[in-house]
């Protein structure tokens, strides 16, 4: 073989050993992206039916693949795996908080990617300077005003009159001091000309509104006569008169000014932003997903109540009498409510630094990233 076709065929090996090793590195590399790690995230909820779009999710899990996003679950009300169009694209850690307080609390220690909590706590949160955001809203209404099963009051107008007229402050439980309940029947008492304190040697005052802490010492702070009142989001004002042990006087979306109370925010959905900014697909897919929950839910109402006592043990006659509607639109009145609800919180003093002295309008930026929800 002449020195020239050596050459030749030496540089022929090369080029296919060259090539070779790209094709070698080309795969290496595909499957090494193919194989990379999908992200766990931490998720949290409450345990309210005001939350049943995130539990019916899960309960369902695989039911909902028609839809394009559903769960897959691996251990019951732990770990599940989140898909899109067939695609796992992440694995979730559920954590149950026991207030929106709590859930804002675990925001700031970045112990939670995304949950679902009152709008006010998220709001008292990003005020605090936690670095989340509100990606949507996950129902409106259902929130009720209740007293003792044998209390002579049965309308809110008796309840102001009784208040007025008390020779000491009313004790009036809620159980997260950043509530939408709270800071709903805290307003309304307010318009009414109630004094309301939460200083219990304030005896100047007409309603002592009282923390218990959790949703689930309801029952027994009404029981035990602790509280005269309490204001509770569902399903516990319907599941105190399923028990018989209260009534109802009033669902909050009913108190005056008529009409403004109606479809105003109480519950959302959440996530730090730095998983909004780390984890957009992920993040798509749970807003998608809670939309499609939302709908199965308002159309399902006697199976929600099923789902609800097997993961909460409330009873399912209650939560068939709940009015909550199940959305993830922030309407006109939902914004509206924001609104007030950024007046309120200011003149009361609950916002002293990054929301302190804002209106909706400057704060749209530091509340909301709306670009998950669904344009359709």
């Amino acid at each position: 073989m002449s020195h020239s076709s050596r050459k030749k065929l030496l540089s022929t090996i090369a080029t296919g050993t060259f090539a070779a090793l790209g094709i070698l590195v080309s795969s290496t590399c595909l499957i090494a992206a193919a194989e990379k790690p999908v992200p766990t995230l931490r998720v949290g909820y409450i345990n309210t039916t005001h939350h049943i779009p995130y539990v019916t999710a899960m309960e369902m899990g695989e039911k909902f693949k028609g839809s394009g996003v559903y769960l897959k679950k691996k251990i019951e009300k732990e770990k599940y795996e989140l898909y899109s169009n067939g695609k796992k694209l992440a694995n979730l850690d559920v954590i149950l908080n026991k207030s929106g307080s709590e859930t804002a609390t675990m925001f700031a220690m970045k112990r939670l990617d995304l949950a679902l909590a009152s709008t006010t706590a998220i709001m008292s949160g990003i005020d605090k300077g936690t670095r989340v955001k509100m990606l949507c809203p996950t129902h409106v209404d259902g929130i009720g005003f209740v007293v003792p099963k044998n209390s002579p009051i049965s309308t809110w107008e008796a309840f102001i009159s009784y208040a007025k007229n008390a020779k000491r402050p009313i004790p009036v439980g809620y159980h997260s001091p950043t509530s939408a309940p709270k800071i709903i029947l805290e307003n309304a008492l307010t318009n009414a000309g109630i004094k309301v304190t939460e200083n219990p040697t304030n005896s100047s005052a007409n309603v002592l509104l009282m923390d218990l802490k959790s949703t689930s010492n309801f029952i027994p702070a009404l029981t035990s006569k602790q509280v005269e009142a309490l204001v509770a989001p569902s399903p516990f004002p319907e599941v105190a008169q399923v028990k018989g042990v209260g009534k109802i006087v009033t669902d909050l979306r009913d108190l005056p000014p008529k009409g403004h109370w109606r479809n105003f925010p109480c519950c959302v959905m959440a996530a730090r932003e730095e998983t909004i900014s780390d984890h957009p697909e992920q993040l798509a897919a749970m807003v998608k997903l809670m939309a499609a929950s939302a709908e199965w839910c308002n159309a399902h109402r006697n199976e929600v109540a099923v789902i609800s006592e097997k993961w909460m043990g409330t009873p399912a006659e209650a939560v068939k009498k709940s009015t909550i509607v199940y959305t993830i639109k922030p309407s006109k009145n939902w914004m509206k409510g924001i609104d007030t609800y950024m007046a309120m919180l200011n003149k009361l003093g609950d916002f002293t630094g990054r929301l302190a002295g804002k209106t909706l309008k400057n704060a749209k930026d530091l509340l909301f990233d709306f670009r998950f929800i669904p344009k359709s």
